[in-house]
């Protein structure tokens, strides 16, 4: 009669046991009951179509060569050479090109969406990580300013260094102020107010060959976790001229804003 007993001692030893092993491995990471946090998804998840993401308006006036091919070779111009990629929802791009007697332009968009792989990182916080790299990368004089730090009209902004090769006359075109003796502009490589959540330009003149110069302004920002790169290149005929810094900034700033726009959709 005393055995029953004993039985019924031991199951309940083994089950307390079982019980409260399972109950120390739900709270293996010493935080029993708290919640996983995990970082919020970015804004984007899939990118627009490159090559038809620039209306044909602004093509004809950022490629002015094109005008004067025929109908058929005009086509094919405006409608660009998509860049090689290998996920069309992780980075897309397009070319363009147009020759005219008096200097060839060249245009690229590239849009390259920011996934975190660490679900601790939000996408958009990966996104900052990285276009902060390419801003450093790009004006280095500029390294750790951002927004709220630093404006195209402050100091700090200003007094960036131009990252052009100047001209045989010593005039490198990226400082040019109007007629009358009033406010210059500010041509040089700066950050950009207004343009995403964060946005910086840089504008280079270099040398093709032995003798032409080309200059590229590029204009590159930030919306939540896509980053967006537009390059507008000119380079003259003669090897004489050098390419005009505001017009080639203006226009790369007014797709660049377009994009922006179509984005924010």
């Amino acid at each position: 009669m005393a055995y029953v007993p004993g039985v019924a001692l031991l199951a309940a030893l083994v089950a307390g046991c079982s019980s409260g092993s399972g109950a120390h491995d739900s709270g293996a990471d010493g935080k029993p009951g708290s919640p996983t946090v995990t970082a919020a998804p970015g804004k984007y998840r899939t990118l627009p179509e490159s090559c038809r993401a620039v209306p044909r308006s602004t093509l004809k006036d950022l490629l002015p060569g094109a005008a004067d091919l025929s109908e058929e070779q005009q086509e094919k111009v405006y409608a660009g050479t998509p860049a090689v990629t290998y996920d069309n929802d992780r980075k897309v791009g397009c070319r363009w090109k147009s020759e005219a007697p008096d200097a060839s332009r060249n245009l690229s968009i590239d849009f390259e969406r920011v996934v975190s792989y660490d679900p601790s990182v939000s996408d958009d916080d990966r996104a900052r990580e990285v276009f902060t790299k390419q801003q450093d990368t790009a004006l280095p004089e500029l390294a750790g300013s951002g927004p709220g730090s630093a404006s195209p009209g402050s100091p700090s902004a200003s007094a960036s260094t131009p990252s052009t090769t100047p001209s045989a006359d010593g005039d490198d075109g990226a400082d040019q102020g109007d007629d009358g003796g009033g406010a210059v502009d500010d041509l040089r490589p700066r950050l950009l107010d207004g343009l995403g959540d964060a946005a910086f330009l840089d504008d280079a003149l270099a040398r093709a060959g032995s003798t032409a110069q080309n200059r590229t302004v590029s204009v590159v920002f930030r919306t939540s976790n896509v980053i967006v790169t537009v390059r507008y290149t000119e380079q003259p005929a003669l090897a004489t001229e050098v390419p005009d810094s505001k017009e080639l900034q203006e226009k790369a700033q007014a797709l660049a804003r377009q994009l922006s726009e179509t984005l924010s959709a």
